[in-house]
């Protein structure tokens, strides 16, 4: 520490105060509209002609808006949370538990169950000066969340691409 109190600053981290008018924070609340309105034109809207699309479980990026609107909306569907006996969502359905927005990107840290396995991840978003998605990226965990997401996001992929 510095006799001015002001902490040394880590070599390679930049520090800067995060603007209102930074273009993820627009980009986000289209986000969570669209998680609102499951409106696949809303999605489309979203998301870069040439966006690319990271999975935890698919080692290849997947680049291209069709290819990640798939994605997307098959872990709507995926990762909802468990149902509660009578079909409600039930107090583990999907949820953000954390944000952190800063320029371009936004990391929204979420929480679920998927086959009675507790899921925590992160979505980390990237957008252009437009506020169009360039980059989706999906990291979770632990290991047994993994898995049941792969499973089901598996099944879901294949259902959704028989219509």
């Amino acid at each position: 520490m510095r006799r001015d109190g002001a902490s040394k600053p880590t070599p390679g981290l930049s520090w800067r105060i995060a603007s209102t008018t930074d273009p993820i924070r627009i980009t986000i609340e289209r986000w969570r509209g669209y998680l609102r309105s499951h409106d696949p034109a809303d999605l489309a809207a979203l998301l870069s002609d040439d966006v690319v699309f990271l999975s935890p479980v698919v080692f290849t990026p997947q680049v291209g808006r069709e290819i990640t609107m798939l994605y997307l909306q098959a872990a709507g569907q995926a990762l909802p949370g468990e149902s509660t006996k009578d079909g409600t969502a039930g107090s583990s359905s999907f949820r953000y538990t954390k944000e952190v927005l800063d320029g371009h990107v936004a990391v929204l840290e979420f929480e679920t169950t998927v086959e009675d396995k507790y899921v925590n991840g992160v979505d980390i978003i990237t957008c252009d000066d437009a506020g169009l998605i360039i980059e989706f990226r999906v990291m979770i965990r632990p290991l047994q969340g993994v898995n049941a997401v792969h499973r089901q996001m598996a099944a879901t992929l294949e259902r959704l691409s028989d219509h």
